[in-house]
């Protein structure tokens, strides 16, 4: 049996750098999730950030938040008799991370203080649902991470 000489290590090390430069080449990008940014506008709503900051915080000074409730006929988000929203408007995002064309973006006019997303504009998957509204002139966000089954 010949004995292993410094080339046959070279050759031997030099053929291990190559298998791992192929496998980051062509295995390890089958891996990879979607880097796109989330958002398109991000520079711009990057500027409006500190409005978003002031509208959550004016939210979580309230006693009473808004809640969602996962029914059989969509998602149901009820709002407490103490909030009394500008002309009765909301607006809600349903923001899927992973799709933006799975994003759901609407103003309703509350009845009764609630409102329905039905589950027919609802894949499943995880979404930040993000409320917003005024009341008073009154800026307030609040943002729930969901589960949709």
């Amino acid at each position: 049996m010949k004995k292993l000489h410094w080339g046959h290590g070279l050759a031997i090390a030099l053929g291990c750098f190559i298998l791992f430069i192929l496998f980051l080449i062509f295995i390890f990008p089958i891996g990879k999730q979607n880097a796109d940014m989330i958002s398109n506008n991000y520079y711009e709503e990057e500027l409006e950030y500190q409005k978003i900051i002031d509208a959550k915080d004016n939210a979580a000074k309230l006693e009473q938040l808004p809640a969602y409730k996962a029914t059989s006929e969509g998602m149901l988000i009820t709002f407490p008799e103490s909030i009394k929203t500008d002309e009765n408007k909301v607006n809600f995002i349903l923001f899927r991370t992973d799709d933006s064309n799975l994003d759901v973006k609407k103003e309703i006019v509350l009845q009764h203080n609630l409102f329905l997303i039905p589950k027919k504009v609802i894949s499943k998957g995880s979404y930040t649902l993000k409320l917003k509204w005024t009341q008073n002139k009154k800026p307030y966000q609040i943002d729930y991470d969901i589960q949709w089954k």
